[in-house]
């Protein structure tokens, strides 16, 4: 039988990793130099706003990063983490530790965010190439990045672009050679795995 702590587990997961991808969102827009223009974007500048306003007092941006959003992120990140420990198993574990997890869940979470976005890309290549949604142009800034130093690696093979299979080749082995690895080699719990 499900209790309530597993329901509330699944709530608290759920809504927390929407915000957490908006907030890492406000940080990966500023890093990809995407136009703040855009609807979508906008939203994401109005949702995470209320928090970072007044954490950017405290945290300045450097070399034009937006290191505030950033913090937030791993702030988000580590309540998530112990308020599920806490439903979970009704201990919250040494704070250094969950500041690790944290850490290794935002970049789980970075490279996911551009693993799928490169799904998104490719399918858009094939059904709606050329077009000018808000979404498609803000896929495109996200992945541009990625793929770009691939592109001038790679010989023009006559219009068809191989570079988002390398990208993904690069991503997936980052994600198993790098993330699972520390997420076994600092003790991380079955149920924090399945969260990041």
């Amino acid at each position: 039988m499900i209790g309530l702590n597993t329901a509330a587990v699944y709530i608290l997961q759920t809504l927390g990793s929407m915000y957490l991808l908006i907030v890492l969102m406000r940080f990966i827009l500023q890093l990809v130099r995407a136009n703040f223009y855009n609807p979508l974007c906008q939203f994401i500048v109005r949702a995470t706003q209320p928090l970072l306003k007044p954490l950017r007092k405290i945290i300045p941006g450097f070399g034009g990063l937006d290191i505030a959003s950033l913090v937030l992120a791993i702030v988000l990140q580590f309540i998530l983490i112990a308020l599920t420990l806490l439903l979970t198993y009704g201990v919250i574990a040494n704070p250094l530790q969950m500041l690790i997890w944290s850490m290794i869940g935002i970049t789980a979470l970075f490279l996911k965010v551009f693993f799928f976005a490169l799904i998104i890309s490719v399918i858009l290549s094939w059904v709606a190439q050329g077009s000018h949604n808000p979404g498609v142009e803000l896929v495109n800034q996200v992945c541009d990045p990625v793929l770009a130093p691939i592109r001038r690696i790679l010989p023009s093979m006559g219009g068809l672009d191989l570079s988002p299979i390398f990208a993904f080749l690069a991503l997936k082995l980052l994600d198993m050679l790098v993330i699972q690895n520390l997420m076994i080699m600092t003790g991380m719990p079955d149920v924090l795995r399945m969260l990041l």
